[in-house]
């Protein structure tokens, strides 16, 4: 499961990620995009090799935002406070503990130049890990590249927390989404060179942090 909802001045405003009241199973291995449009909703879910759970969200704040909010793909009034966003993703029950969750801002600065910013938001063992400089320190690795396994010893199941961008601007048109990061596992390069006993290329990956991610809520 991932979900965004958008709130600002007290109000819930925003709403994605939970898209997925169509999708009541794991979503396939492979890269995987859903996007559904309705007269009541508009939203969306990707996600690269393994897919996270794919099930809508139980509870009231749920409810508030489709009720009172704008879906993803929609666009929210710019305010005088910063949009505050609740943030919610669940691991894939066959599949690897999450990292951490980021949302990602883009905008076009005064010069007419696209900009991005990465925020990590929340992350797995808050009590061991920290932000240095801005950036997170790293989740850890277990996977073990001669039998292309992992532990689920590290990371989390679940994450969750609300989020306001501290760099909000009233006057700056922006969109912000939810990516999710899962810990690293072998790619299937590594899986296919153990099965047909082979050497894999010699620059390839052999692993990798999966990733999921909404479409975006545009601001102003």
């Amino acid at each position: 499961k991932i979900g965004l909802i958008l709130e600002q001045d007290g109000v819930v405003h925003g709403v994605a990620g939970v898209a997925i009241h169509l999708v009541e199973y794991p979503a396939p291995v492979g890269a995987v995009g859903l996007a559904v449009n309705r007269p009541d909703t508009r939203f969306g879910l990707a996600s690269g090799g393994k897919g996270f759970t794919a099930s809508i969200f139980k509870g009231d704040w749920v409810k508030a935002g489709y009720t009172r909010g704008v879906p993803m793909g929609g666009t929210l009034a710019a305010g005088k406070r910063a949009p505050s966003f609740i943030v919610h993703a669940l691991k894939d029950p066959m599949g690897a503990n999450l990292d951490r969750i980021q949302i990602v801002k883009g905008w076009v600065d005064a010069d007419g130049k696209t900009q991005e910013k990465v925020f990590d938001v929340v992350w797995s063992e808050p009590k061991r890990r920290t932000l240095v400089s801005g950036r997170l320190t790293p989740v850890g690795d277990t996977v073990d590249l001669a039998t292309a396994t992992y532990s689920n010893s590290i990371g989390a199941p679940e994450l969750r927390t609300v989020w306001r961008d501290p760099d909000y601007s009233p006057a700056l048109k922006a969109f912000y989404y939810a990516r999710v990061l899962e810990i690293p596992t072998p790619r299937w390069v590594l899986y296919d060179a153990l099965r047909f006993k082979t050497k894999p290329p010699e620059k390839a990956r052999l692993k990798e942090q999966e990733r999921a991610y909404t479409s975006p809520i545009w601001v102003g």
